[in-house]
């Protein structure tokens, strides 16, 4: 792969259109500005990160986990895009961009996760492959859908069709992003029959033609025709470090504020990062202030910044390596030993003392229940939309998901858009009214 052809500025569905001109905003920083502005982007703010949404305390959501990604992406992109240049100096390609690409891909990396976390993704899949929805493989089949994108449904595949699909009445190309910019998100760039029962992929079966559209323009090496695998486009990695810094020390940092870990705890934890040297710097910076909000913001910015240049440092050192596609994992896990072995037990302790408190897992419940009980609703009255019931429930499907496609599949893919893109609180409110635990006042 080479960078003048990995970096362009079409846009996706307007082909056409592009042309070479210089603006003042390039089409990256319209990118991001897009997506900024976006529906799907403002309803993040309503979708659980990991904590139930915010009582007194205010912890990350969606939304403000995708800012602050997009925010140490485009620190990502800045240094490399510096580093690249001094390597090529007489290249045309535009490294600068780099940073905005990057950064607009970090805002749209969770656009497709359903509500209530990582809960709503297993619960879709545990829909298909072991509760009711299991009875429809064999019409999907024959009817010519690819069931394995449904027993396995993966959020970053669905951010690729919500960015790229043409909803009813909507413009052809769906956000028009630029084909940089789309292929940066793609984290794993195949189909859901390459990822060998591993459960993550990047496209469905509805998308797989205009993705190969998208990789071939840009020169992604093609590992395989069928089922389809591409290399990653090289940004993915630093979009991929980006998300793997934020929600690792920004978790941390929650479980502080909500009383899960203590200040010792937190401290030690963020300080193991570092040499004692360094730490020594550091706890004397600590002393001038008081409030321990403060000192854990500080060493948190530091482990962030710190884990900034480790990544970027393997970014750049396996360049050659990620060009031509067999680099393998995320750089995160190639960073040095000592921040290295500080980040394994961050992720011990996350997995220990964070993901399992009571609080976490209760939403993980309450969630699994109502978008199991919603696709079910919704499901059921697309194969039989001739009864009035189900005429009263697919009369609350938006118009822009075509519920009346010719194939199952498709159906059932509107219906997953539907599903997916509802925020926490509006799933739990159409949950108690379908089933009468909530009604309007008369």
């Amino acid at each position: 792969m080479n960078w003048q052809q990995l970096l362009s500025s079409k846009r996706f569905g307007m082909e056409e259109f592009h042309d070479e001109r210089r603006h003042d905003r390039t089409d990256f920083q319209r990118d991001y500005d897009r997506l900024i502005f976006s529906s799907p982007f403002r309803r993040l703010q309503n979708k659980t990160q990991v904590f139930p949404l915010p009582g007194s305390v205010f912890v990350h959501n969606r939304l403000t986990h995708s800012i602050e990604v997009s925010c140490v992406g485009r620190s990502l992109g800045v240094i490399v895009g510096k580093e690249l240049r001094k390597r090529y100096p007489n290249a045309t390609t535009d490294f600068e961009e780099i940073s905005s690409i990057v950064a607009a891909a970090c805002l749209a990396h969770d656009l497709g996760n359903p509500p209530f976390g990582h809960s709503g993704e297993t619960a879709i899949t545990s829909y298909f492959k072991e509760g009711n929805g299991q009875s429809l493989e064999a019409k999907v089949r024959d009817g010519g859908g690819r069931w394995e994108d449904l027993t396995n449904f993966e959020g970053n595949a669905n951010s690729i069709r919500l960015l790229i699909h043409q909803f009813n009445g909507r413009r052809r190309g769906g956000f028009v992003m630029t084909y940089s910019t789309l292929a940066s998100i793609a984290k794993y760039p195949y189909s859901a029959v390459a990822a060998n029962g591993k459960g993550k992929f990047g496209f469905f079966q509805s998308e797989e033609e205009d993705f190969k559209k998208i990789a071939e323009e840009l020169g992604m090496i093609c590992i395989q025709e069928n089922p389809l695998k591409f290399a990653r486009h090289p940004l993915v990695y630093l979009v991929e470090a980006a998300d793997d810094i934020c929600y690792k020390i920004m978790d941390i940092e929650d479980a502080h504020k909500l009383g899960i870990l203590s200040r010792e705890e937190t401290i030690n934890l963020f300080l193991q990062y570092f040499s004692e040297e360094r730490q020594a710097k550091m706890q004397k910076t600590m002393l001038l202030v008081n409030d321990t909000n403060e000192q854990i913001a500080y060493l948190r910015s530091s482990v962030i910044g710190l884990l900034v240049d480790e990544c970027t440092q393997v970014f750049l050192e396996n360049e050659e390596t990620i060009l031509d596609g067999t680099f393998e994992g995320a750089l995160i896990k190639r960073i040095s030993s000592l921040p290295n072995q500080a980040y394994k037990v961050c992720t011990d302790v996350s997995v220990k003392r964070i993901y399992k408190t009571k609080d976490v897992v209760d939403i993980e419940l309450a969630g699994h229940r109502i978008i199991g009980f919603l696709l079910d609703t919704f499901i059921n009255a697309i194969q039989s939309p001739e009864a009035k019931y189900s005429e009263l429930i697919l009369s609350r499907v938006p118009e822009q998901y075509d519920i009346h496609a010719s194939s199952l599949y498709d159906r059932i893919l509107a219906i997953l858009d539907f599903v997916s893109g509802m925020t926490d609180v509006y799933a739990l409110d159409l949950y108690r009214k379908i089933t009468g635990m909530s009604l309007p006042t008369v």
